[in-house]
């Protein structure tokens, strides 16, 4: 397992033999509906997010106000690469994903994941091809995807990091930077909910159709130099304000709410990590200071530092000051004194609906795992 992964064990072996079919789609099955328990143990929910850069699962059961991840998995495929110029999946990008998701299959079936939900976002939305990929996955691993829209990824967002606001502020902003689309949600205070993480409270949202990847490919992502940097700034700032139309700045003790590889990888290089560890970065602080001397020290380091360093690697390192200039567009038009950054996002949010709608927390007891 990689360093996102929080598997809390290796797990039963992956299946061999033919490929076994699992029709999971935003239900599945749909008898599991409701029930509290299979076999005396708690359900297992499973939440798949195909995006534009990465392929990630969490497998969960509920807990009494919230949910335990038993297995995870988390593989930069690059599925949307060269979407942007050609507006089509490449096969190469398809094989990688397919791949991945049969070890997403396999990860399902053997933790007897009884409910499940499985989106992909927007390089699916944006290839051509994005319906005969789905149609390949479909016939090839077995499971079905579920293309969402911009305001579902939003709310997904906006309802797996709700457990890390700040209760004692008015209101927040939250950004997800994506591999092609970046989604900005503004929230006020959350509202209670009858058992189980808090509800969000969504004022405004939108989603730029820029992301690391198809900014990366459209200026370049190796060599940044500051001009580069601030070309790249500018494209993202029109889109940035236009959401913040007449309600530029902050909020007085507004605080901005962060969730990506971008971020979490700033806040990686923050604290000095050798190698990138979750329970370290999620929910931790950085001040508006802080943040700029990572940016200024990523910008400072050449291609090769970037690889070398354990917190971004080779995976991440043509990407990553295409995803600081995404949030320095952002922190340029919302100026804040504070963020918090999650490690966490859209698979949470999944897992949090399903359990929700489920009623696992209505005050009935869920036996032991």
């Amino acid at each position: 397992m990689d360093d996102e992964a929080r598997a809390l064990g290796p797990g039963p072996r992956p299946m061999q033999g033919p490929h076994r079919r699992f029709p999971w789609g935003r239900r599945w099955p749909p008898q599991a509906r409701h029930e509290p328990a299979v076999d005396g143990r708690r359900p297992t929910y499973a939440a798949l997010d195909l995006g534009t850069n990465n392929c990630r699962l969490l497998i969960a059961r509920p807990t009494a106000d919230s949910f335990r991840v038993v297995d995870a998995f988390s593989r930069i495929i690059r599925l949307g690469e060269g979407v942007s110029a050609s507006g089509m999946l490449s096969e190469a990008a398809i094989a990688r994903a397919v791949e991945a998701l049969a070890v997403c299959r396999d990860k399902m079936a053997n933790r007897g994941a009884t409910r499940a939900r499985l989106i992909a976002t927007e390089a699916c939305r944006a290839a051509a091809n994005g319906p005969a990929f789905l149609d390949r996955v479909r016939e090839q691993v077995g499971i079905e995807l579920e293309i969402v829209d911009r305001e579902t990824e939003a709310l997904l967002a906006a309802t797996g990091c709700t457990p890390l606001i700040d209760p004692r502020v008015a209101s927040v902003l939250l950004f997800d930077i994506g591999g092609g689309s970046s989604e900005l949600v503004r929230l006020g205070r959350s509202a209670p909910a009858n058992g189980g993480p808090p509800v969000p409270t969504v004022r405004a949202w939108a989603s730029l159709p820029v992301g690391v990847v198809t900014l990366a490919e459209r200026h370049g992502g190796v060599r940044v130099d500051r001009e580069l940097f601030e070309a790249m700034i500018g494209e993202v700032a029109t889109f940035v304000e236009g959401f913040a139309g007449d309600d530029r700045g902050s909020d007085g003790d507004m605080h901005m709410l962060g969730t990506s590889g971008t971020v979490t990888t700033i806040a990686g290089v923050h604290l000095g990590l050798k190698r990138y560890d979750r329970r370290q970065v999620d929910g931790c602080w950085m001040n508006d200071d802080e943040v700029t001397a990572v940016v200024e020290q990523l910008l400072a380091m050449s291609f090769e530092d970037r690889v070398a360093n354990g917190c971004i690697g080779r995976e991440r390192a043509d990407l990553v000051l295409a995803g600081c200039a995404i949030l320095e567009s952002i922190r340029r038009v919302f100026p804040c004194r504070r963020l918090r950054v999650a490690d966490r996002g859209l698979r949470e949010g999944m897992l949090v609906q399903m359990m929700r709608e489920d009623g696992v927390w209505n005050g009935r007891a869920v036996p032991p795992s």
